[in-house]
């Protein structure tokens, strides 16, 4: 899986008008935390990029960059959680899952949509 490193608050505003062509995944991710890890692992080996190609995924250390995990949650109205994917659409938030909720099947499932 080819992650795309979102470390800067001006990324967001791109991210927005990205999403308007296709849409965009951010995976907030806490390197304190195992669980974060392991849904993190999950996702990677299961990402098909036959299948999601077009979809652009932004790969957020949320420990490092505390600040744009919170512009986040403020910019597209989602509470924190961590780990959390979410999906990008037309600029707005469109699908959030946290935990263990995160699942590929589900979330190509969404991204097909």
């Amino acid at each position: 899986m080819n992650w795309n490193e979102l470390n800067t608050l001006t990324q967001l505003e791109k991210i927005r008008e990205e999403s308007k062509e296709n849409p965009v995944v951010i995976f907030k991710h806490s390197t304190r935390c195992s669980t974060s890890r392991m849904v993190l692992d999950r996702l990677e080996r299961n990402w098909k990029p036959e299948e999601l190609g077009h979809v652009k995924a932004y790969f957020l250390d949320l420990i490092s960059y505390r600040e744009v995990s919170n512009q986040i949650a403020e910019q597209f109205e989602i509470e924190h959680e961590s780990p959390q994917v979410l999906i990008i659409s037309q600029g707005k938030a469109v699908y959030d899952r946290s935990h263990m909720g995160i699942d590929y099947n589900q979330l190509k499932d969404e991204l097909k949509n």
